[in-house]
């Protein structure tokens, strides 16, 4: 009867080590397919992040430069008109001098509003975010390039080696490429603005 036993504790272990073996390769066939769909993933959000985020920084930059240009004209025009003494009793000469002092002080106005309101809101802050943007996003894709080369490594080896080479033949399961970089990928994006 002992012996009855241990064949049956044998058999059971085997049971139990092929059907391990047996689902291992769906389970890391699924990993690679996981690992390859969150490289897509990264891809995606850079190409739905980068070009909102330079729409964005070429949108506040323009608003700054508008603004800069604004006041640098209006004090231009300011300094141009000047009234003298011997002009105060002329109205057109006055009106105008006010315009000019009026365009300046809305133009000032303006600027102080941009700065006031969004102290932190800078055209250079917005750069350093789009750099940081860039740098983060391509950090995430390497690490899902790396996770599903990793992946593919794992389920390449497995169905290569004994036991899992038995059930691989068994379920026609092929090696997968590996990922390899595009032509001109040493090359980093060039971002335009």
């Amino acid at each position: 009867m002992q012996k009855k036993y241990w064949i049956f504790v044998i058999l059971a272990v085997l049971a139990l080590f092929i059907i391990s073996s047996v689902n291992s390769i769906p389970k890391l066939d699924e990993k690679v397919t996981a690992s390859w769909s969150q490289v897509e993933n990264q891809y995606q959000r850079r190409m739905d992040l980068i070009p909102n985020l330079v729409k964005t920084v070429k949108g506040y930059a323009a608003h700054e430069k508008s603004t800069f240009e604004e006041v640098t004209n209006a004090r231009a025009n300011a300094t141009k008109v000047t009234i003298d003494a011997s002009n105060l009793n002329d109205p057109a000469a006055i009106a105008k001098f006010e315009q000019a002092q009026g365009q300046l002080s809305s133009a000032l106005s303006k600027l102080l509003a941009v700065s006031e309101n969004y102290p932190n809101l800078k055209a250079d802050q917005n750069f350093l975010a789009l750099q940081s943007q860039l740098e983060g996003t391509e950090n995430r894709i390497a690490v899902a390039r790396m996770d599903y080369i990793q992946a593919v490594q794992q389920y390449n080896t497995t169905i290569r080696t004994f036991p899992g080479l038995i059930w691989a033949r068994i379920y026609g399961a092929q090696v997968k490429p590996n990922f390899t970089a595009t032509s001109g990928a040493e090359k980093a994006p060039d971002v335009q603005f």
